[in-house]
């Protein structure tokens, strides 16, 4: 099985990752996609957080009848950090092949990430574009070390799962973000609760 892992806070979950997840479907040749709904994001303030079941509740939703797989399974793993989620991931399904999805923004922050070389020595990383983040993404410390491991799609959808391995993926996004939802409808959560 080819799985991809989106992790996230999922604050809430919605059209954009939906539709970056079916792009990741398609482009990747992927069986199915695993969205990782962070108990908590070290990089990220909790302070506007809503509860964990909620999150995972609007992430379901967004899921449905889809190839994709809300889950909540770091709560579950007791990790708390990709790489240590990677490496339980592995060793709990070592049939199956994971590549890591993100976008732009958090690759021009990779590098912030602990242990992020290992996190790219364990999975080949997909890289979504996102306007006004490109240029960010490749003046990035991580891209400055992920470039000579750079890609073209093809590579895994073959079936090439090497590691170090960085695939970009061009892309037109949808422009919602979690941030506008929250400031759009303050009293989203109440829908989950």
């Amino acid at each position: 099985m080819r799985t991809g892992l989106l992790g996230g806070s999922f604050n809430p979950a919605h059209r954009g990752h939906r539709q970056i997840s079916l792009a990741a479907l398609r482009l990747l040749a992927l069986d199915e996609v695993w969205w990782l709904v962070s108990p908590g994001n070290p990089l990220k303030s909790g302070k506007d957080m809503a509860p964990l079941a909620v999150r995972l509740a609007s992430a379901r939703e967004q899921a449905r009848r889809a190839p994709i797989r809300a889950t909540a399974i770091e709560r579950d793993l007791g990790t708390r950090y990709t790489i240590d989620t990677l490496r339980a991931l592995k060793r709990r399904y070592p049939r199956r092949r994971f590549v890591w999805i993100m976008g732009a923004d958090n690759l021009a922050q990779f590098h912030r990430w602990k242990d992020w070389r290992a996190i790219a020595r364990t999975v080949p990383i997909a890289v979504f574009a996102r306007p006004g983040y490109e240029a960010k993404a490749f003046a990035s410390p991580a891209m400055a070390w992920l470039r000579r491991y750079r890609v073209p799609p093809a590579v895994l959808r073959r079936g090439d799962w090497r590691t170090p391995m960085l695939v970009w993926l061009s892309f037109d996004p949808d422009p919602i973000s979690a941030t506008e939802l929250r400031k759009a409808d303050p009293d989203w959560v109440r829908r989950y609760s």
